[in-house]
């Protein structure tokens, strides 16, 4: 939930969800262009985490704690490919060893996967999904998936107050008090949870279904005043971010070594 709060707080809730969507995507082509070149990616990220921290007004504990899944799962991916496990027929047994290609496709794939976590952190982070699937809407994505992150968007609401709900009941009777009955409340939260998402969805589609729901799920979007400037000023933004990335490859075939 933290995403969402930081979606409808910040400086930027009233910009255009396409000016952003558009520097987002630029950012992204940015990662592509820039990931063979570490020094240009990390210059590359920080403005979009820049960007995304001074311009949009998002506090930096919050961004960390929102990206900080995604870099773990990148270091252990980032290391998965530095080192392999190579069997050694002469004593029989597994060594861990590091290859400069390993590490060279490592810093590359990192660098790009760096660099588009900050452009989707600035999208995430500065757009509540209301305006996302409307801008989808309004790009001719087809209704069926409109609808289904609709729902897991209510979903994960629901899962979250349920979650709460029980974690507090347990908590009230010292269902944590001990290890062994922590265990125990932890087992039986989970089984809690699945059957409480299962009621409330079934009541969710019976609701549904009561008001002759057929049709897709739509919200009212809010009007933008100035979305003809900020697309300007986003599409300008992005191509420096695309220059940027790629002045070294410019760079490289007007002085090749």
């Amino acid at each position: 939930m933290l995403i969402e709060q930081a979606a409808y707080a910040n400086r930027w809730r009233t910009v255009t969800p396409g000016a952003k969507a558009l520097f987002a995507g630029c950012g992204l082509v940015a990662a592509f262009l820039a990931a063979a070149t570490p020094w240009q990616a990390a210059a590359v990220t920080t403005c979009l985490a820049l960007v995304t921290l001074v311009g949009a007004g998002i506090a930096p504990r919050l961004y960390l704690r929102v990206a900080a899944p995604a870099l773990g799962f990148l270091a252990i991916g980032c290391l998965s490919l530095t080192y392999s496990l190579t069997f050694d027929s002469d004593s029989g047994g597994l060594s861990l060893a590091a290859s400069a290609s390993g590490r060279t496709q490592a810093l590359e794939t990192g660098a790009r996967a760096l660099t588009a976590l900050a452009a989707l952190l600035f999208l995430v982070l500065s757009t509540p999904l209301s305006d996302l699937i409307a801008l989808l809407r309004r790009l001719q994505m087809p209704e069926i998936l409109l609808d289904i992150m609709v729902l897991c968007y209510r979903t994960l609401f629901v899962f979250s107050a349920a979650l709460r709900d029980i974690h507090t009941a347990q908590a009230a009777r010292l269902g944590y008090a001990a290890p062994r009955l922590a265990l125990r409340s932890s087992a039986l939260l989970l089984a809690g949870l699945v059957g409480q998402i299962w009621q409330r969805a079934h009541a969710l589609h019976l609701a549904a279904e009561a008001r002759n729901g057929d049709g897709p799920l739509r919200f009212l979007a809010p009007p933008f005043r100035h979305a003809r400037r900020d697309t300007t000023i986003a599409a300008l933004a992005g191509l420096a971010l695309i220059a940027l990335a790629a002045s070294a490859r410019i760079a490289a075939r007007w002085h090749p070594a």
